[in-house]
This record gives structure tokens, sequence and C-alpha cells, in this order.
């Protein structure tokens, strides 16, 4: 089993920043992509930005220039820098982990989530 533990979010204004963090801990062998999805009140779970074991990322295409996603193996943690926040901005953020265990079999693993909410 494989835990993770978000922070950051909470409640900015519109064009400013806030930073998530997200710790994987637990039966470990091998992360292997990380990413962050968001879900806003009324619609459905959308993925945020992915970034893969050697660092390549992709990003939706409403985040792409504001957002940064980035990973440090040697903690098991995956961050989103977010800027230039916008209302449409807000929803619930969760991290995603899949993670690749010694006999090759994949599982995937969500966070708590965490509210961001972008509002003057």
């Amino acid at each position: 089993q494989v835990h993770l533990v978000q922070s950051g979010g909470g409640l900015v204004q519109p064009g400013g920043s806030l930073r998530l963090s997200c710790a994987a801990s637990g039966n470990i062998f091998k992360i292997t992509l990380m990413g962050w999805y968001r879900q806003a009140p009324g619609k459905e779970r959308e993925l945020v930005a992915t970034i893969t074991s050697g660092g390549g990322t992709s990003y939706a295409d409403s985040v792409k220039g504001r957002f940064t996603i980035s990973r440090d193996n040697t903690k098991n943690t995956v961050y989103l820098q977010m800027n230039s926040l916008k209302p449409e901005d807000t929803a619930v953020y969760y991290c995603n982990v899949v993670n690749e265990d010694r006999a090759g079999f994949l599982r995937v693993y969500w966070g708590q989530g965490t509210q961001v909410t972008v509002s003057s």
C-alpha cells in the first residue's frame, strides 16, 4: 500500500500563486508516473499535468505556461507550482501516483485532495 499526503492549497486572489505538494510513502518499489488532477463543482475530474520518472511533462491546454509540475525522486514527492491563477482554476486538486511493484504490476493511488480557491 502507498500513502499520499497532500499539502498546500488555500485561498488566493486572481493573478496569485500557490504551490501544491504530494509526498508518497509506504510500499514503494518504483513510482513511474506522477500527476495532478482537479475537480470543480459540478464538473468531472480532469487531468492538469503529469510527469514521468525521467522528467518528461505534459499539461492541459488550460494551464500551459502558468503551471509547472516537478518531482523529487529522492523524496517521492511531486509538486505543482501554480502561477497567474484564475477563478476558473478553483477546484479540489488531487495528486495521482502510479507505483510499479516488484512483480511489474502497476497500481494507481490518489491523494486526499486539497481545495484551491481563486477569488477576490
